[in-house]
């Protein structure tokens, strides 16, 4: 395979960056919601033991100062997925051999994880933890429930895009992650199954019916989908409302400067019940994990979600992955055409009530490198690296058409549950979830009045 440059701007004062994370700056930023929200709720997540020192404890002198090789830190993992499990056992033994710290990772199930993050972080949390960038970074740190890692960002800075860097960063100002891949939302496909049957892919939402019809048609689901999650009815939700109503709006509409009410909604909602009698029936009661095998084993023509999840569940399941290809969600408005998507960034933060805070702090200064994300993206097949100039010549085709297909954005949503308040998506996840059982227009005129209400309580 040749090597793919994945390539972010190096000068601060750029406003369109290339790359991964190629949205213009300027429309990323506006991609970061203000602060404020309810706390998830729940107490299920628990630290296995540390290994710092009581000196070790003090924090803000980062690594160079004090030797930390034969120490140990926890690291919470929501990695649960096996392959995704996998990858990331493989990167943190990469940072043990740079930094002679012993990683001792604490997995636990990736919704069960971050549906009980804050009273985790608020416990005995481990001491450093995977997470998300953009909002909900920035909440929990604004809580305080994170360590700033600016004495980390000196050191990495260079390695990374103002972008990146912004979407790492707090409302105060720190930086409170370390980013090391994003992905895009894209519908996929098997190549062999539209070559057999002449499908062609559509580009347009009139084309994305027809298809999805003849499919139907011809004794196949022809969308994949599973709701029983939650969040990836969201998903959903999010690539509608970028289509039909554009970014600004997406980004108005999470920090509710739109009402839910608005006829822009409506209209989302509308073109999700058009879609819904194709879409797999039965999603509420149905993980993304089983939906996908519905793709693998050809019984669906397509399923729109993750990379991260799709492409991941073809390795864990041994599926045929150079089958697998996708395509970038059809044009529903063409004032927008296929201008956005969702490509959600994932990183890791350093928790307050870490007990080793410079040998974690060590381990993130290796994973902020080229060497470290490069290493890690041999075993991640799904998803593509940050750093800057980045060489992988591991990247398989679906990593190389994602670098691709990101950087012709001109702008990029984090999802709807990084984007807006946690309250705000919990309270989302079962509207949609009751809009999957009854589309009908005039529960969706019930459904934006209930959003709108809890919307107001939220954000006032």
């Amino acid at each position: 395979m040749s090597d793919v440059e994945s390539t972010g701007s190096s000068t601060p004062d750029s406003t369109t960056v290339s790359g991964p994370l190629s949205a213009s700056r300027r429309n990323l930023l506006r991609g970061v919601a203000g602060a404020a929200g309810v706390a998830a709720a729940g107490g299920l997540l628990t630290a296995c033991g540390g290994g710092g020192s009581g000196d070790d404890k003090k924090s803000g002198s980062g690594t160079s100062t004090k030797s930390v090789a034969g120490s140990s830190v926890t690291f919470g993992s929501n990695y649960s997925d096996p392959a995704a499990k996998a990858a990331f056992a493989a990167l943190t033994s990469g940072a043990t051999a740079s930094t002679k710290v012993k990683v001792n990772i604490n997995t636990v199930d990736h919704n069960t994880f971050q549906d009980n993050i804050t009273s985790y972080l608020q416990g005995t949390p481990d001491d450093l933890f995977t997470w998300f960038a953009g909002y909900r970074m920035q909440y929990f740190a604004a809580q305080g429930l994170a360590q700033p890692l600016d004495d980390v960002w000196d050191k990495i800075g260079p390695n990374f895009s103002p972008a990146a860097k912004k979407l790492s960063t707090g409302l105060d100002g720190h930086q409170y992650l370390v980013p090391i891949y994003n992905y895009p939302w894209v519908v996929f496909y098997n190549k062999s199954e539209f070559s057999k049957r002449g499908y062609s892919v559509p580009t347009t939402w009139d084309e994305y019916i027809a298809l999805a019809k003849k499919m139907k048609g011809d004794g196949l689901i022809p969308i994949a989908f599973a709701d029983k999650d939650g969040w990836p009815g969201l998903g959903t939700f999010d690539i509608l409302n970028m289509r039909i109503n554009g970014y600004d709006y997406h980004i108005k509409l999470m920090k509710h400067e739109v009402p839910w009410t608005d006829q822009g909604v409506h209209t989302v909602f509308q073109h999700w019940a058009e879609l819904m009698p194709y879409l797999q029936t039965g999603a509420n009661g149905r993980v993304w994990q089983d939906a996908a095998k519905a793709l693998e084993q050809k019984q669906a023509g397509m399923m729109f979600q993750g990379t991260n999840q799709v492409a991941a569940q073809y390795v864990t399941d041994k599926a045929d992955l150079d089958d697998l290809d996708f395509f970038t969600f059809p044009a529903v408005n063409p004032q927008w055409g296929q201008d956005y998507m969702d490509a959600p960034t994932d990183g890791f933060m350093l928790s307050k009530k870490a007990k080793n805070t410079d040998a974690a702090k060590a381990i993130l200064e290796y994973i902020g490198t080229g060497p470290a994300e490069s290493s890690y993206l041999k075993t991640d097949q799904w998803d593509v690296g940050l750093v800057s100039g980045l060489q992988v010549p591991t990247y398989n085709a679906i990593q190389k058409k994602s670098v691709t297909e990101i950087g012709k954005c001109k702008a990029v949503a984090q999802f709807m549950d990084r984007d807006s308040d946690p309250a705000m998506a919990n309270a989302m996840i079962k509207i949609c979830q009751s809009f999957i059982e009854d589309p009908s227009t005039s529960n969706i005129a019930k459904l934006q009045q209930s959003a709108e209400k809890q919307a107001k309580a939220i954000y006032s």
